[in-house]
């Protein structure tokens, strides 16, 4: 066989086995996946006719804000999805089944790749699932065409690839699950400071650019343009230059980190 048709072979047979994996574990993926859904009902129901008058200046409209949030929990989902990416990976390299893997003759990418692949439909399954959440409460995009909501969902696919090759990293650097875990908290917790819940201009004067300049805020706000009709500005090229420099980061520190020596 070439070489191509060995590691596609091989990254075939570790994406269904990550697969099988997330079948018979779902509870690490559903708990993950509670987290934005119960954000945004939370948020809505409770907090959404104050939140939406703070920010239109006005009277309390819920559903406006339904439509001002959605897009950032899908982002937020992603986010959280992938933190079972980095639990995922450190559990493989402690339990010993990567060393098992190092003495087979199988392409050594596959192993990455079966779990990127794997992650990303995870992440796409649950921005879908949070996306009938917010179309069940009242989200509505009339005004998108056939080709911004393609944008809308390769931006989301190309945002969770970006993630999860660095949650990937985390997985290998981390000496066991919980540790995993814990390095990959900034994946939820960087959309809490981001334009998630306010617009960035609502916030401390001092606690805007912690806000702005970071890869959520421009992805959100590109998201909230393509299938809101809202301004883009040039949100959409750091959204995509964040994406594609998270990826060849993400990619070249977990191959690096995958390819040394065991100790």
């Amino acid at each position: 066989m070439s070489n191509l048709s060995l590691a596609v072979r091989d990254s075939s047979t570790m994406l269904r086995r990550n697969l099988l994996h997330a079948r018979r574990y779902p509870s690490l993926t559903l708990n993950l996946l509670l987290t934005p859904i119960m954000l945004l009902l939370l948020f809505v129901y409770i907090f959404g006719d104050t939140m939406s008058a703070g920010i239109d200046g006005g009277g309390a409209d819920r559903s406006a804000y339904i439509a001002y949030l959605v897009p950032g929990l899908l982002l937020m989902t992603i986010g959280s999805t992938t933190i079972g990416t980095a639990v995922s990976v450190s559990n493989d390299m402690t339990e010993g089944i990567i060393a098992r893997f190092r003495t087979m003759a199988i392409h050594r990418g596959s192993v990455l790749v079966g779990h990127v692949i794997g992650s990303v439909l995870q992440s796409i399954i649950s921005v879908v699932l949070v996306g009938a959440v917010g179309v069940a409460i009242g989200f509505r995009s009339t005004d998108a065409t056939v080709l911004e909501w393609l944008a809308a969902f390769g931006l989301l696919a190309l945002f969770a690839l970006a993630l999860t090759w660095i949650a990937v990293g985390m997985g290998l650097v981390s000496p066991n699950a919980e540790a995993a875990s814990n390095n990959a908290m900034p994946l939820i917790f960087l959309p809490l400071i981001s334009s998630t819940f306010v617009p960035v201009d609502a916030m401390p004067g001092w606690f805007q650019p912690i806000a702005e300049y970071q890869p959520f805020t421009p992805a959100i706000e590109t998201l909230r343009g393509l299938l809101l009709g809202t301004e883009i500005g040039h949100n959409g090229w750091l959204a995509l230059a964040w994406c594609l420099g998270l990826a060849v980061l993400g990619y070249r520190w977990s191959t690096a980190k995958f390819n040394q020596d065991p100790k």
